[in-house]
């Protein structure tokens, strides 16, 4: 398969098409069961947080609705099964993984999971953010946070070899 910038078509492919749907990404490395099982996990965690409700709420600007729909006992579960899914897909897709490549999809998930805890009562300059817009907000950070310490630790095992 044909690689741009070191990432093979087919590897991006199944991370993208994971983005889409926690689980597709499973299902084209013919992972069925998981893919199957992380579909089902989806479709579960979205019914039970009231989720796609949560999500047009936010996006017409209704965010004190939202946070008044948002189960947060189970939206809570969300950015980890949506991150794992994410980063299982890219894990398992052809083509080679690289030390620590996990790092920037498992912060990304842990920092989510912080702005679905604060996402209530966080403003920004006055502005409510709530319980979609702070947890994407988040994942930048995570990403970078993720990268930062994939840094350090390849910089302290390339000093042990």
């Amino acid at each position: 398969m044909t690689n741009v910038n070191g990432i093979r078509y087919d590897k991006l492919e199944k991370l993208l098409w994971s983005v889409a749907l926690p689980g597709f990404g499973q299902l084209l490395n013919k992972k069925y069961v998981k893919g199957i099982v992380l579909i089902i996990l989806e479709f579960v965690v979205n019914v039970m947080a009231n989720f796609n409700q949560v999500i047009i709420l936010s996006f017409h600007g209704e965010i004190q609705k939202a946070i008044e729909q948002t189960n947060y006992l189970w939206v809570m579960f969300y950015p980890c099964l949506y991150f794992f899914a994410i980063w299982d897909a890219y894990k398992d897709g052809e083509g080679e993984n690289k030390p620590f490549a996990f790092l920037p999809f498992v912060f990304s998930a842990y920092f989510a999971t912080v702005g679905v805890v604060y996402s209530p009562n966080f403003t920004i300059m006055g502005q409510l953010i709530g319980p979609i817009w702070l947890p994407i907000l988040s994942v930048p950070i995570g990403i970078a946070a993720g990268l930062g310490v994939k840094w350090v630790l390849l910089k302290v095992s390339s000093f042990k070899s």
